[in-house]
C-alpha cells in the first residue's frame, strides 16, 4: 500500500517543529507525495500553537507549493470531556482536514473510562474528521469501543508513524489492536507522519507495517489515493459546513 497525502504535518509555527511551509513541501515533493496537509496546533496548547486568526488566513497560501497540493488543516486539542476543542467554528467550518488528539497540557491523563468518555465525545463533534494517534499509551482507552463508534459517524482513526520514532512510545501494542480492530469493523484509517521537520515527511514506514499486518484494505485507509483522499474531505466539509 502507498500513501499520497501526508495528513498530519507541522511547520514553525507550532513553536515546537524546525520547519517552513515550503520546507514542508519539498520534503513531500522529495517523498513524491500529491500533497500534504499542514495540521498546526490548536491555540490551547500554550507555546506550541499559532493564533486562532493563522487558521482564518491560511487563505492566503499558493494551492500548490513546489508541485504538491497544500491543503489546509488543524490539529485540535480535546479540552473536556463533552466534545469540546479549542478552535470556534467559524475558524473550522472551512478547514480541508480537522484532526482532533488528547494532549496532556490540555486534558491531563485520566482513568480508562473518563478517557474513553472523552475520546467519544470528540469523535461524535460534527467538527471532527479524524482522532489523532489514538494509540497513545498515556491515555487508556476501550479501543474497541473507539473504533465501534468512528464507524458509526463515519470519522478516521490515525496510525502516527511518530508514535513509534520519537513521540509517545510504547503505542505500538494499543496501535496494532486499533488496526486489527479496525480490519475487523471496517473503520476508516489515516495514516500520518506527525512531522516536525521537513525530512520526515512521507515517512510511513512504521505505521504502514502496522496496517499491512492488519491487513487493512486500501479502500479503508482516507490518504491510499488522492482521488479517496479529496472524496473523504469533500465529504466532511459538507457536513460540517452543515453545523449551524
Amino acid at each position: 500500500m502507498k500513501i499520497a497525502v501526508d495528513t498530519h504535518t507541522h511547520s514553525i509555527a507550532s513553536g515546537h517543529a524546525y520547519s517552513t511551509i515550503d520546507e514542508l513541501a519539498k520534503g513531500a515533493r522529495k517523498s513524491r507525495l500529491k500533497g500534504f496537509v499542514l495540521t498546526e496546533h490548536g491555540p490551547a496548547l500554550q507555546g506550541g500553537a499559532p493564533h486562532p486568526y493563522y487558521f482564518a488566513n491560511l487563505r492566503v497560501l499558493p494551492e500548490k507549493l513546489h508541485g504538491v497540493r497544500l491543503f489546509h488543516g488543524v490539529e485540535l486539542n480535546v479540552i473536556d470531556d463533552e466534545g469540546g476543542v479549542d478552535l470556534l467554528p467559524r475558524y473550522v467550518r472551512h478547514l480541508d482536514f480537522v484532526m482532533c488528539g488528547l494532549h496532556e497540557s490540555c486534558f491531563p491523563p485520566r482513568d480508562l473510562a473518563e478517557n474513553t468518555k472523552a475520546l467519544l465525545a470528540i469523535i461524535a463533534n460534527p467538527l471532527v474528521d479524524a482522532i489523532a494517534h489514538p494509540g497513545n499509551p498515556a491515555y487508556p482507552v476501550d479501543i474497541e469501543e473507539v473504533v465501534k463508534t468512528a464507524v458509526r459517524y463515519r470519522k478516521a482513526l490515525e496510525i502516527n508513524n511518530s508514535s513509534f520514532l520519537v513521540s509517545r512510545r510504547g503505542s505500538e501494542a494499543n496501535c496494532r489492536k486499533v488496526a486489527e480492530l479496525s480490519c475487523k469493523y471496517g473503520a476508516l484509517l489515516v495514516c500520518g507522519t506527525d512531522a516536525h521537520y521537513w525530512r520526515s515527511v512521507g515517512n510511513f514506514k512504521e505505521a504502514l507495517s502496522i496496517i499491512n499486518d492488519a491487513h487493512i484494505h486500501p479502500d479503508q485507509v482516507i490518504n491510499s489515493s488522492y482521488n479517496k483522499f479529496i472524496e473523504f474531505i469533500e465529504r466532511r466539509k459538507m457536513e460540517r459546513r452543515a453545523v449551524g
